[in-house]
């Protein structure tokens, strides 16, 4: 039996778990069997700069980091239901993959 599998990454959980709720609306209004969504381990980018331009003084740090949060939906193979997926507006820091697995 064919599946879709959808991998959505964000920064932002609200935008991510928005667009998670769709994709769960319709999947309940086509009837099409879900798993998901699960939730996959937090990628964590960090990044430290010096805080002096010059490099003289004292050594003081400034630490940044991102995080990556990602889900993982499987959808059943349904052609309506994942043309209305397509069409869902996404917003500009989320990405979403979607692959049909056999």
């Amino acid at each position: 039996m064919a599946k879709a599998r959808i991998n959505i990454t964000s920064t932002s959980i609200p935008e991510l778990n928005q667009i998670c709720g769709d994709i769960k609306d319709i999947a309940k209004s086509t009837k099409t069997k879900i798993s998901g969504p699960i939730p996959l381990p937090t990628q964590i980018l960090k990044h430290t700069t010096r805080k002096s331009p010059c490099g003289d003084g004292k050594a003081s740090f400034d630490k940044f980091e991102m995080r990556i949060h990602k889900r993982l939906i499987d959808l059943a193979d349904n052609e309506r239901a994942l043309r209305m997926v397509m069409r869902v507006p996404i917003p500009k820091d989320v990405d979403i993959e979607i692959e049909l697995i056999e």
